[in-house]
């Protein structure tokens, strides 16, 4: 398959949310302040506020370049993804949470992410009934010169497994 056509077909699942982010809860963890885990949550909502501000640069500060995924994808093919999805929602206004975080080295950490893109602006932190699209996300994350990027992501629709 081109690099287009997967592109076009990755159009349908919101894998900007990767780096979305991507993208989380706010950080009221129990960890300090400085901890890893605090860090990765940080860059988890760091994500969540870049996609729903449009901000590409920003995301793409958040992608490790050796980033893979399971689609093939690295880190330039995300960055044309994430350009094209951006174009395509004018307005992304998201629902987070963090399901499980872990370390399994010092540098390294795995994240399962539920993102919500919403059909409509709310004021509600926990209003999933509004939610047009739901994902579950699998990040790993890597901690490169002080800072955690997305190196690894896997994503699919709600449960489905």
């Amino acid at each position: 398959m081109t690099v287009l056509r997967r592109l076009a077909a990755a159009m349908r699942a919101p894998a900007l949310v990767t780096v979305l982010a991507a993208s989380l809860l706010a950080l009221t963890a129990c960890s300090r302040p400085d901890s890893p885990e605090a860090e990765v949550r940080a860059v988890i909502a760091t994500a969540k506020e870049a996609a729903e501000a449009r901000d590409a640069s920003a995301l793409f500060d958040l992608i490790a370049p050796d980033y893979r995924d399971a689609q093939g994808y690295g880190a330039d093919e995300l960055k044309r993804y994430v350009r094209g999805w951006l174009i395509a929602h004018q307005s992304v206004r998201l629902l987070t949470r963090v399901n499980a975080l872990e370390f399994p080295a010092e540098d390294l950490a795995r994240a399962q992410v539920t993102v919500a893109m919403l059909g409509r602006e709310t004021d509600a932190a926990n209003a999933w009934d509004l939610a047009a699209d739901v994902h579950e996300f699998d990040l790993t994350l890597a901690r490169e010169g002080g800072d955690w990027r997305v190196t690894r992501a896997a994503w699919r629709r709600a449960g489905t497994r």
